[in-house]
């Protein structure tokens, strides 16, 4: 490889000299590769490779181009110069899992990294939501409430009330905290039964998040993991009791704050009923499966009836609600950062750049969409349209637009997020949205379910006031 440095780009003999031993640990644990393997790649030893990494020898130019080449980073990646941090493991939120590895747990942590010089970079140009957090969630207190005050008290502080949470992850950004997908899957490689859990760390100056949308794609885990994860930023910032206890504390905070107890246990059946069950599960935006346990912890049914409801449920096929089909479900901070930017003529190309990274690896960070089209044998087609791009900025609770699809003679409304979809997304996911008329919506005087913007009857209106809007026909 030439050693000629360009404007954005040192010469390989300039990295050598200002070789950084952490970018290099941190780079091979991002490529979840080891010392051995790293070794073998470079043609170097294994020993050389743990030299490296200690700062106790520092790499020739040519040694530079072939670990920048194999760790699939720039060789400019390995200088010192700019912002970074380090997140050691026990200072992120992971659930001890067996099918969890260090290397996967390491991964992790360096992704993070990653995520957070991402960040920095962008808010020296973009003003950031800040940290808002009541005192003693934040991570300089050594004090917090038990697990349901606290949940109650963060709504209170959001100004959440009792409804509903809508766009649980747009509410997560713009209270301040970060939050990122954590995806490592590449092109062709096979699924990874592995992977991790979604986690948190409060050890940087802006909590953050990390979601796993590789675990398991469907909004409504998705929810109920982030709000855990709130749990743990909220609860656990001093790390007090063992691993165990503060994973279930961490639950106890997610139900409540997703379900609260004052309201949740009027609405749940006092005998099991799944159409009734699923039609609340549509309404708060958490599963069934959570619905069931909640009906136990609040001593609505008995442990063998919740028992025969689990073996129910898991008999029962589902398709799992992706994701990337729920608007405000999906982090936006970062992404819409650089969009920002790029208004101004600062591209993604050009950010990568200045963090010596690739494009395609700020684009994971910053979960935006690769650009290359993809191949496919099937035709594009009407019913293959995605949904429809609402505005990210939106505040929550204002009134949704309509599609404009043309020749679209109904609307439909996703269960979850309150917004219209397209036609394909609803014949997709026929349980998560609704179908309306224009003469369902023209006339009369209609009650519409907060969170799912299902019409619903006038008795069931009344059962539930707190969880329900009226509107008037015009």
């Amino acid at each position: 490889m030439a050693d000629k440095p360009t404007a954005s780009q040192p010469s390989l003999t300039d990295v050598a000299r200002l070789f950084d031993p952490a970018r290099l640990t941190q780079a091979r644990q991002v490529c979840k590769m080891s010392k051995t393997e790293l070794h073998q790649a470079v043609g170097v030893s294994a020993a050389a490779i743990g030299q490296y990494e200690r700062g106790e020898m520092k790499p020739r130019a040519e040694t530079i181009a072939l670990l920048a080449d194999a760790l699939r980073v720039p060789p400019g990646f390995f200088a010192h110069g700019r912002p970074k941090a380090q997140v050691d493991i026990a200072e992120a939120s992971f659930r001890r899992l067996r099918s969890t590895s260090l290397a996967q747990q390491q991964q992790a942590t360096a992704y993070v990294e990653q995520a957070w010089e991402l960040s920095c970079y962008l808010e020296e140009s973009v003003e950031f939501p800040a940290l808002d957090l009541p005192d003693w969630a934040l991570a300089e207190s050594d004090d917090s409430p038990d697990p349901i005050t606290a949940a109650r008290a963060m709504r209170v502080y959001w100004n959440l009330g009792q409804e509903p949470i809508e766009h649980l992850v747009y509410q997560l950004e713009q209270h301040g905290i970060l939050t990122v997908f954590f995806t490592m899957k590449q092109d062709g490689e096979p699924d990874d039964k592995g992977r991790i859990d979604a986690f948190s760390t409060t050890a940087l100056p802006r909590p953050m998040i990390v979601l796993t949308p590789d675990k398991a794609n469907d909004v409504m885990r998705h929810r109920f993991s982030a709000a855990h994860e709130l749990g743990h930023i909220v609860l656990h910032h001093g790390r007090q009791g063992t691993d165990s206890q503060m994973e279930r504390q961490a639950d106890m905070f997610a139900a409540e704050f997703l379900t609260p107890k004052k309201v949740i246990g009027e609405q749940l059946p006092r005998r099991l009923n799944f159409d009734k069950l699923e039609e609340l599960s549509q309404w708060w935006g958490v599963s069934v499966h959570s619905l069931v346990y909640r009906s136990k912890e609040l001593e609505l049914i008995s442990e063998s009836t919740a028992r025969r409801a689990y073996m129910t449920l898991s008999s029962l096929p589902r398709r799992p609600l992706p994701i990337r089909d729920f608007p405000g479900e999906r982090p936006e901070l970062l992404n819409n950062a650089i969009e920002l930017l790029d208004t101004v003529d600062v591209t993604l190309t050009q950010i990568a750049a200045d963090l010596q990274m690739t494009p395609k690896h700020v684009r994971r960070l910053a979960d935006i969409d690769d650009p290359q089209p993809k191949l496919s044998l099937v035709g594009s087609t009407d019913d293959r349209r995605s949904i429809q791009t609402v505005d990210p900025t939106a505040a929550l609770g204002t009134s949704e637009s309509e599609s404009q699809e043309e020749g679209a003679d109904m609307a439909h409304r996703s269960a979850i997020s309150g917004r219209y979809i397209s036609n394909a997304a609803a014949a997709r996911h026929p349980k998560t949205s609704v179908t309306e008329s224009g003469g369902n919506k023209s006339s009369g005087v209609h009650n519409r379910s907060a969170i799912s913007g299902k019409y619903i009857s006038n008795a069931a209106a009344a059962r539930h006031p707190n969880t329900s809007v009226t509107e008037r026909g015009k």
